[in-house]
């Protein structure tokens, strides 16, 4: 796949989940009456989904990556050429932007205005490492393992972490930097975004450290952006 299009394909796919992520989150504040239990659960359930979509959409072209953590991890295994982390990375921050610009048109607000959501502190920053630790494991493990599941795995995943964490799994800078450009329901205040950062950076390292350890490295050209695989790496470990 040529490298425009893979870039093409990292921008437009953050893009889509942010809308999702933003326009789901405006919807379900609108209509929850007030119950945030409700506008979460609402908010998750179409991130999971929509996010199991776009990996099966973009995952053989770039990896569906969609995450500066993820790319850096995959940069680190060589499953992505070193070179080309910065303009994916690019990629992911502009289309995350776009996609809270998107999700703005779509409810008429503005498209962009700082959020006044707090979201601090240590157990914040924990939830963080966590959940960005978490979804790195989850794509090392399934992509080494079962890699035809990775896109379900790594959405069932986010989906959990929306409750299980304290931070309701941003788990991807990316996502943090434009969430930070929204005041609505999904929103995270332009100050609290730098610790949920390095949070996220913190636990992509040591989920990355830890499961490529656990895992061994697949056969060499099994994986597309070490995200999504063919099935003939099914059929060559089998064979091996």
């Amino acid at each position: 796949m040529t490298f425009s299009r893979r870039i093409v394909s990292e921008a437009l796919g953050t893009a889509m989940l942010l809308a999702v992520v933003v326009g789901s989150g405006i919807m379900a504040e609108r209509l929850a009456g007030g119950n945030v239990a409700i506008a979460l659960l609402a908010n998750t359930i179409a991130t999971g989904a929509g996010l199991v979509a776009l990996i099966l959409t973009f995952g053989t072209i770039s990896g569906a990556h969609f995450n500066p953590v993820v790319t850096l991890s995959e940069a680190w295994q060589r499953n992505v050429a070193a070179r080309e982390a910065v303009p994916y990375i690019v990629a992911q921050v502009a289309g995350a932007f776009a996609g809270v610009a998107a999700a703005h048109a779509m409810f008429g607000e503005p498209a962009f205005f700082a959020s006044m959501h707090a979201r601090g502190g240590a157990a914040q920053w924990w939830s963080e490492f966590i959940a960005t630790f978490g979804l790195v494991g989850v794509i090392i493990g399934c992509s080494r393992s079962r890699p035809s599941i990775t896109p379900f795995a790594v959405a069932a995943y986010i989906t959990s972490a929306y409750w299980f964490t304290a931070s309701t799994s941003f788990a991807n800078p990316a996502v943090t930097l434009a969430r930070a450009a929204t005041d609505t329901f999904a929103g995270i205040r332009p100050a609290d975004a730098p610790a949920f950062i390095l949070a996220q950076l913190f636990g992509g390292t040591a989920a990355t450290l830890l499961f490529t350890w656990l895992y061994p490295a697949p056969p060499a050209n099994a994986t597309v952006g070490g995200t999504v695989a063919p099935s003939a790496f099914t059929n060559q470990s089998a064979s091996d």
